[in-house]
């Protein structure tokens, strides 16, 4: 088990400061394996946040170059930094945000013959992808090894946030048995505000630090659906 450093004890003060997180929580924090699959839009305030919270190792899981439209939602990566591999440069961010992290990088496209491989060796996976197959996938591999997943879609304004597979709650396919086929739309004819994967990101990031510490309620069961046009959260039951 890894244990605080004299770094930790001073930057996490917050955190201890936190009943509900507290020193107890920190370990487990730095302990504790996530697997991030996508460094985009989603991935990256998550893949931040993670790192600042301190979870001790972070796998990501990415096989795209960075590019010039992505930097309107995908804050992780800067204009001169457009043609590097997301995952190299991410890799390099969040040793930098924080030092004592471990991470291990995965420069390929999740599919049905290494995402059970990658996917045993972490204790969360989330969804920050952004197509029906791979959910589908991500869905049914982590299902299958009872892997909590933390999930989140974003379109135009809209975002849906939801937790599978924790504590013996339901699974993607509970709440989407029926996968549709992914649309022929490029990616600049989708409508997205690039702060919506910024709110949905960090919302994801919140539910797998209660999932890891035990803080607070996480949304298994539930489907989080927001609009920040209107300014409307609804939390529906399934």
């Amino acid at each position: 088990m890894r244990q605080l450093s004299n770094d930790d004890l001073s930057r996490f003060t917050r955190h201890f400061s936190l009943n509900e997180i507290g020193q107890e929580g920190q370990e487990k924090l730095k302990n504790a394996k996530v697997l991030v699959v996508g460094a985009g839009g989603l991935g990256s305030p998550m893949l931040i946040y993670l790192a600042a919270a301190g979870i001790g190792t972070i796998g990501i899981v990415d096989d795209d170059v960075v590019g010039i439209s992505n930097l309107q939602r995908q804050i992780l990566y800067t204009t001169a930094e457009v043609g590097f591999k997301k995952v190299e440069v991410a890799a390099r961010k969040l040793s930098a945000l924080y030092p004592e992290i471990e991470i291990q990088i995965f420069d390929s496209r999740l599919n049905t013959e290494n995402a059970e491989n990658i996917f045993k060796n972490y204790d969360v996976i989330a969804d920050c992808t952004d197509n029906y197959k791979t959910r589908a996938l991500i869905g049914e591999v982590s299902a299958k090894l009872n892997k909590p997943l933390a999930f989140a879609s974003v379109l135009n304004y809209e975002g849906q946030i939801s937790v599978f597979n924790f504590e013996g709650g339901p699974a993607f396919s509970d709440l989407y048995p029926n996968i549709p086929k992914d649309g022929i739309y490029k990616e600049n004819e989708i409508g997205l505000l690039g702060v919506l994967p910024g709110i949905a990101g960090t919302l994801q990031a919140n539910e797998i630090i209660k999932m890891i510490t035990g803080y607070g309620k996480v949304i298994s069961g539930k489907l989080l659906v927001f609009n920040i046009q209107e300014n409307r959260f609804n939390l529906f039951r399934f």
